[in-house]
């Protein structure tokens, strides 16, 4: 693969806080160009660490980095002149007008006077906040500030788009929305997107490649199917009344014919098989020779929750950051 095809590349990337946190462990990634990457995992996993290296903010401590080719320690001026990057935190300001925002951004981007005013009205129209333009932010929807957060970054029609929890904290609505817009940009402009994200709908929808990131590693890469399809089978799911199954009992279980995996996360009881119907009778025969008692039994093929439970170890939780970010968002907007 020459250069100009890969957008993004690490080799051991690691990055040690204080000398004692290690955020990265060794982050081997590869992101073609023109794709839309994802970096699946939960709160402290290094997702946001990982982007502020890629965008220049932060020296790795050891490893390499490279944006289209330029190494992130080495040649930050000319990877800044290529990128375009969209924080968690509000990055526009709510006591003017979404115009008056991309107007700061135009100048400060180096934008011709001659072309700022189509740009900033194309960047709009590209968003869909042409007809709220000379509306005060603060008056605007979580949904309608996110996206006016990438009208900004899409003003200098940049070669990567870098995007930490691009919709944390929208309603599905939002989300869907931003989304939209996302991707029409990446495909009528050629642009790389690369996001960090809590969500799997997210990364399942939206993404053509994806990296599960977990403690500072990269624990799993592919597509959404192929991360599916490396389960395979089925999974038969136990919601469990209480909580008797012992270490023997799960070696019962794993030592079932044809049982591919079994993953105990609080009272939930996920059990991978290549067929559920020939092996539900024999599970549940194990569980109430335990004494285990469930509330409800489903049977789904695999899904990138499952795919993150196995290859992680945990449940990924949608919760708490992403609550105080959205928070936090409400009462800058209200001042």
């Amino acid at each position: 693969m020459e250069k100009t095809d890969v957008a993004v590349s690490t080799e051991k990337l690691v990055k040690i806080y204080k000398g004692k946190t290690r955020a990265l462990d060794g982050i081997d990634l590869t992101a073609e160009a023109g794709i839309a990457f994802a970096i699946l995992g939960p709160n402290g996993a290094g997702k946001t660490t990982l982007i502020r290296i890629l965008t220049t903010q932060l020296k790795p401590t050891s490893g390499d980095a490279h944006v289209f080719g330029l190494n992130v320690t080495r040649e930050g001026s000319r990877i800044r002149r290529l990128i375009s990057y969209v924080p968690q935190e509000m990055s526009v300001w709510t006591d003017i007008s979404g115009y008056e925002n991309l107007l700061i951004y135009a100048k400060i981007f180096g934008i011709s006077s001659k072309e700022r005013k189509s740009i900033i009205h194309e960047a709009l129209e590209n968003m869909e906040l042409d007809e709220v333009d000379d509306n005060l932010v603060s008056t605007y929807s979580g949904g309608m500030v996110r996206r006016l957060e990438i009208a900004c970054a899409m003003l200098i029609k940049p070669k990567i788009m870098f995007l930490d929890e691009p919709t944390i904290g929208l309603d599905p609505s939002a989300k869907k929305v931003v989304w939209e817009r996302l991707t029409s940009f990446k495909r009528q402009c050629g642009v790389t997107i690369f996001f960090s994200t809590h969500y799997m709908d997210e990364a399942d929808l939206y993404s053509d490649r994806i990296a599960i990131i977990n403690r500072g590693r990269i624990v799993k890469q592919g597509t959404a199917e192929e991360l599916k399809r490396s389960l395979g089978g089925e999974v038969i799911l136990f919601n469990l009344q209480n909580a008797g199954l012992t270490g023997e009992s799960l070696r019962k279980l794993r030592n079932t014919d044809t049982v591919k995996d079994v993953i105990l996360n609080d009272s939930e009881l996920s059990i991978l098989v290549e067929d559920a119907e020939t092996n539900l009778p024999c599970i549940i025969n194990i569980l109430r020779s335990e004494g285990i008692k469930t509330e409800k039994i489903s049977i789904t093929k695999p899904t990138l929750d499952d795919v993150f439970l196995k290859y992680a170890g945990i449940r990924l939780e949608t919760s708490g950051r992403i609550s105080e970010v959205a928070s936090i968002r409400r009462m800058i907007r209200k001042g």
